[in-house]
């Protein structure tokens, strides 16, 4: 009873400022480069903020929405729109905080070569197996395009696998197709093709973006080093916007992904970062965002991938730390 008790108080201490446990951890995806990576690998969140991070790897947004519901992870970088919905649609309390990266082109589904299938005769995937990460971007982009091609997905084998392992069972010739991203997604193109580009994708409403998110309270007790994180995430992105620091980013940014610097770059090449003037204009966190949430609920409803959708997605965006930020 003691220990419980003992343990509830250092949660709720630790739940009350983090500024004072002197420490943060934030996921982030491997094999994804982004110039926060550069930032990360500097040391220069630790010296705006004045607080340790611990940075945790994951495969997947919907594993960083349970580390965050767990009080695991404080903030994640670069978790997809999808999965933040299916985990606030559930009842999970987090918050959009800015728009990390935009990236049609780097999530996609990749239909083995064998089967010839391309945009003209996608009807054929019916009854087909499919490798898809429930719950995520790929996932969305899944079910909009299905839609769109008129592929019943109830006659689909559909298998719920991380981007890393759909790669290797469309390598292996053991799924037809398989949704994915990064480093994952560009495996899979050794083996397939896709359907859809990503402006053919956009034409279609399948926005593709990533945000940082964080547990609603949590960002509430430590908004100032929220807005101490986002602003170092901009210093970042606008340092890569100038190709003069390419030179001197890329191989930092490559050995933190994990990744060679060729293939950073391939991929680097394909995401947009929005300044944070951008973001917080009407087209992202001024209302398009809410908008495009609230889509991906009702596709993912209709689907029977959730339960519910919420009548809105207003409240779980928080754009307070953001526009801190911005005067920093």
């Amino acid at each position: 009873m003691k220990k419980t008790l003992l343990g509830a108080v250092a949660g709720m201490a630790v739940m009350a400022g983090m500024a004072q446990a002197e420490e943060i951890t934030v996921g982030y995806f491997l094999e994804w480069p982004m110039p926060f990576q550069y930032a990360k690998a500097e040391g220069m969140y630790e010296e705006a903020m004045g607080v340790d991070v611990n940075w945790v790897s994951f495969d997947t947004g919907t594993a960083m929405s349970a580390a965050m519901a767990s009080g695991d992870v404080n903030l994640s970088v670069s978790q997809g729109v999808p999965p933040f919905v299916v985990a606030v649609s559930a009842g999970q309390d987090l918050q959009i905080l800015d728009v990390a990266v935009s990236y049609a082109d780097n999530d996609n589904c990749v239909v083995a070569e064998a089967l010839e299938i391309d945009k003209d005769s996608a009807g054929e995937l019916a009854g087909k197996k499919v490798a898809v990460p429930l719950g995520t971007a790929a996932h969305y982009g899944f079910l909009k395009q299905m839609n769109h091609f008129g592929v019943d997905i109830s006659s689909m084998e559909v298998v719920d696998m991380a981007p890393p392992d759909g790669a290797a069972a469309i390598a292996q010739g053991s799924v037809d197709m398989a949704c994915g991203w990064g480093g994952s997604l560009r495996r899979m193109k050794e083996h397939g093709n896709v359907l859809l580009t990503g402006a053919e994708k956009e034409d279609l409403g399948i926005l593709v973006f990533d945000v940082t998110s964080g547990p609603a309270g949590w960002v509430a007790e430590n908004s100032d080093i929220v807005s101490q994180f986002l602003a170092v995430t901009a210093e970042a992105n606008a340092m890569w916007a100038d190709e003069a620091n390419h030179e001197k980013m890329l191989p930092v940014i490559a050995k933190d992904a994990g990744m060679d610097e060729e293939a950073t770059m391939a991929t680097i090449s394909t995401f947009v970062f929005p300044t944070v003037e951008d973001q917080l204009t009407e087209k992202w966190l001024g209302g398009g965002a809410q908008e495009f949430m609230k889509g991906v609920a009702d596709v993912f409803v209709e689907a029977g991938s959730i339960d519910s959708a919420l009548d809105s997605y207003a409240g779980n965006v928080n754009t307070g730390p953001l526009e801190a930020a911005n005067g920093m």
